[in-house]
């Protein structure tokens, strides 16, 4: 620590600092707009191509010069009442012109601070700016403090005129502690600071602050708009529980005091937003543009075109990305100068929009379309955590009984034939039957949605698990609510594979409707409730309790990165009362509601991997097996390849965890932590706070598994369940996210349409045109990477986020061990005789490869939920 260091520093000795900081034009969205590459955003900040000239130095300099003043704060020394010394103001002055460590758009300063023996060593600063405009901070360094080196403050911060601040902006150097090892000197500024970011729950928030709050999810309807536009208050009660979401403060609507008005300005923690010149800003200002500029383009363009309002052959969905969607020339010169969607458009003269072809017919066009296909991508598409083992027979609902019952009428009967001799009890018994089950979640909101213009059902398939270890589906059972009432049960119907003749155009169709489910429930539940806000009460419980130079803040800070910034801006645009998901899946107006049904068996302890295979069954407990456990569906792609990723987060986390916590009792003695965790349950996740399965946080083992689960569901879980969607969903036949109508009857007018020309008959049944074209766009952005994506096992801060030499050793390990887990998933790819990892389509599993280059990749684990 800090001892015997006041004589070291002689009195009237000069300290020398650099300052790394960016101002607000040169990480201005609207500048990307324009630009055409980096460069030219560069040149839009203080680091011009070519050299810096001495008159703009002197320009910047003579600009910044007193307008930003720094004073150190001791971590050895106090001042009368036991707080730090704080120093004298110092000042910008020169800027440096050749530093290695500057980034893009980034200016370094030098500072010189008075310092002497009687102040000791610095452990935090404060920050004052009389600028008009804010600027962000990047760094300050700190060089040659005797016996001790250089001493470095990692920022990453917005300032604003000191006038917005009813507290001094503080920053504490990288130095990690327990609060009870914290230097007494730090201790009043430690506490102080968390006091600010709490803040006193009042009043609607400004832009410049950084205070964080909870508030439920009222703010997704616009009730003074229009009535239909009326949404109820998710979270807050036992009906409609829900995660909490920053608090804004914005006024009571005044149609509906229970929800918030809405307008363009949302707030977030001032340093949640984008605050670095990097291409993920980029990508969510491509999102909130395509959704309100493009999207309604597209979708008036189709409404015009009265003689073609809808795709007639698969060929049709085929030319979307060979010749592109015909535009009139005023769509395109409105969206042409943003760089991102020049992409989509074609360079040879023709106005028209071309998307790039999904993965998952780059190889074969048709593959898509088999039984097989169908049941691995349960396995290793883009939602492959829900399928589980059947145990009982026939499958069973946890519905209320208000439903009446919901026990799965298929028989043995239909399965049989189609299991090679095998009985269904000898399959149970021999781990050979699983179900995919989106019976329960849907059903009861079917009522509601079948009155509006989607047309659609509540599946149960059952799979067969083949000797040579690939799925077959038996089954599957369609349900629809009883006519006359709830309380009679559903109406459900069986059907089965077949290979010809109109039974296979039917068969094909019953495949449709589970999809439909399948990818409703993927993007409400599995994408956006269990990985975007499931996570959001974390990072703001974290921001309130847990100090920035606490272990487990710095631990999990990367994971948090972006993710209130997304969460708002989907908010905004994709979960809002008729927006993208309301507007193209199934749900409609109850698609949050439906999300909010599952969040009721939600369970934070089963978020981990190892504990959700066992959960569903497709694993069991073995100690000779890798990670300790067995699959029984040996080649699983998404459960194999996570396994390996979650053993390598755990045994990071693990590590890093017992350096800082010698034993149990220190877990308990954290009042940060236990503050932190307490707030977690009580508040962020308060609708479940009576549940018993929460951790107690008494033992570094439940640490250790808590933050492992954190950044799971962080990194890998929204890794597999997000940058698939376009490779997979992008080809809108292999996963339609609605369906229109019924399956047609026996001797009615779409049955025999059905029988004389099935893609017509399909294509009229799943999303419409205008539906595809608005889901192709939004999943080609929110499956793309940025080009400085931050990777699960690196830091933006490189080296500098701790100054403790062991955590950092063994952070460099698990990047390390990483890179190992990506050769041996590449390998497992190359091994011919795992069927699940390539499938009919050609298409290996390459979701968890941890690293990934810019763009459409389908590969590639981001440290946080960024887009």
């Amino acid at each position: 620590m800090y001892s015997g260091v006041k004589s070291l520093i002689k009195r009237g000795q000069k300290v020398k600092g650099t300052v790394l900081l960016m101002q607000k034009n040169v990480l201005d969205i609207n500048a990307l707009t324009s630009a055409t590459s980096t460069s030219g955003l560069i040149k839009g900040g203080f680091k011009v191509a070519g050299g810096i000239t001495s008159s703009l130095i002197d320009t910047y300099t003579s600009t910044w010069g007193r307008s930003v003043a720094f004073r150190l704060i001791s971590a050895t020394a106090t001042d009368g009442s036991g707080k730090g010394k704080v120093g004298k103001k110092a000042y910008l002055e020169g800027l440096v012109t050749s530093i290695p460590i500057l980034g893009a758009g980034q200016t370094a300063f030098d500072i010189h601070f008075e310092w002497d023996s009687e102040m000791g060593i610095p452990g935090a600063f404060y920050v004052e700016s009389n600028m008009l405009g804010e600027f962000f901070l990047v760094s300050l360094t700190l060089e040659d403090i005797p016996n001790h080196g250089t001493i470095n403050f990692v920022c990453n911060s917005w300032i604003y005129n000191y006038s917005n601040y009813k507290t001094e902006r503080i920053f504490f150097a990288n130095k990690t502690y327990l609060p009870s090892e914290t230097p007494a000197p730090l201790v009043y500024y430690r506490q102080e600071e968390l006091k600010t970011l709490r803040g006193d729950g009042t009043g609607e928030r400004k832009e410049c602050e950084r205070i964080y709050d909870y508030d439920v999810y009222n703010d997704l309807g616009a009730p003074d708009q229009k009535a239909t536009l009326a949404r109820p208050v998710i979270g807050g009660s036992s009906n409609m529980p829900y995660p909490r979401r920053g608090r804004t403060g914005r006024r009571p609507s005044k149609k509906d005091p229970k929800s918030e008005s809405r307008s363009d300005f949302f707030y977030l923690p001032r340093d949640e937003s984008f605050g670095h010149l990097k291409s993920s800003d980029f990508l969510v200002y491509i999102l909130k543009s395509a959704s309100q500029n493009l999207i309604p383009q597209l979708r008036s363009v189709v409404t015009l075109q009265l003689n073609n309002p809808e795709f007639n052959t698969f060929d049709d969905i085929r030319s979307l990305y060979e010749g592109g969607f015909k535009l009139p020339t005023s769509v395109l010169s409105r969206l042409s100068p943003i760089p991102f969607f020049r992409e989509f458009f074609r360079t040879d003269g023709e106005s028209a929009l071309k998307f790039p072809p999904p993965k998952v017919i780059q190889v074969n066009q048709s593959a898509w379309m088999t039984d097989e296909e169908f049941a691995r991508e349960m396995i290793a598409g883009v939602n492959p955590h829900i399928i589980q083992r059947i145990q009982e027979f026939p499958p069973k609902s946890k519905l209320d009984s208000q439903y009446g019952d919901n026990t799965s009428t298929i028989t043995k009967e239909h399965l049989e034939p189609n299991m090679g001799g095998v009985t269904v009890e000898q399959a149970i018994q021999n781990n050979k039957l699983y179900l995919l089950d989106h019976h329960d979640s849907i059903y009861p909101f079917l009522r509601k949605i079948n009155a509006t213009d989607t047309k659609t059902y509540a599946t149960r398939t059952i799979i067969f698990l083949q000797n040579d270890g690939t799925l077959k589906p038996l089954a599957i059972e369609l349900s629809i609510p009883h006519p006359q009432a709830d309380s009679f049960g559903p109406v459900s119907k069986v059907y089965l594979p077949a290979k010809e003749g109109v039974e296979a155009s039917v068969w094909f169709l019953a495949k449709a409707f589970v999809v439909v489910n399948d990818a409703t429930h993927h993007q409400l539940c599995s994408h956006w409730l269990n990985t975007h806000a499931v996570v959001e009460p974390f990072i703001i419980a974290t921001n309130r309790h847990l100090s920035v130079v606490h272990p487990i803040h710095k631990l999990l800070l990367p994971h948090y990165r972006d993710t209130m910034n997304i969460n708002a801006l989907a908010r905004n645009v994709l979960v809002n009362a008729e927006g993208i998901i309301e507007s193209t899946f199934l749900g409609g107006a109850y698609s949050v509601e439906m999300s909010s049904f599952v969040y009721k068996d939600w369970v934070f302890t089963e978020q981990g991997l190892p504990h959700d295979l066992l959960k569903r069954g497709v694993a069991i407990e073995d100690p000779t097996s890798p990670h300790g456990l067995r699959l029984l569906i040996e080649d699983y792609p998404y459960a194999s390849d996570g396994l390996e990723i979650w053993a390598a987060i755990k045994s990071w986390v693990e590590e890093y965890v017992n350096f800082y916590y010698k034993s149990d009792a220190s877990i308990v003695q954290d009042y940060e932590l236990q503050a932190f965790w307490r707030e977690v349950i009580e508040v962020g996740h308060g609708d479940l706070k009576n549940a018993t399965w929460w951790f107690k946080m008494q033992t570094r083992n439940e640490l250790i598994e808590a933050c492992s689960i954190l950044i799971w569901i962080a990194s890998a879980l929204h890794a597999a369940v997000n940058f698939g969607q376009y490779p997979y969903g992008g080809y809108i036949l292999n996963r339609p996210t609605k369906s229109r109508r019924l399956m047609p009857e026996k001797g009615s007018a779409e049955y025999d349409e059905l029988s004389k020309n099935f893609q017509k008959a399909y294509l009229k049944t799943i999303t419409p045109k205008k539906d595809a074209l608005t889901d192709l766009t939004i999943l080609e952005v929110l499956s793309r990477h940025a080009s400085d994506e931050q990777y699960l096992g690196q830091r933006n801060e490189g080296d500098l986020w701790t100054s403790d030499s062991l955590p950092l050793e063994a952070f460099k390990r698990f990047g390390r061990k990483l890179s190992e887990i990506e050769q041996k998933l590449i390998q497992r790819n190359n091994d011919e005789s795992l069927k699940n990892r390539y499938g009919p389509v050609k298409m290996p599993y390459t979701l968890l490869y941890p690293s990934s280059e810019e763009g459409l990749t389908c590969r590639g684990i981001p440290n946080s939920i960024s887009i």
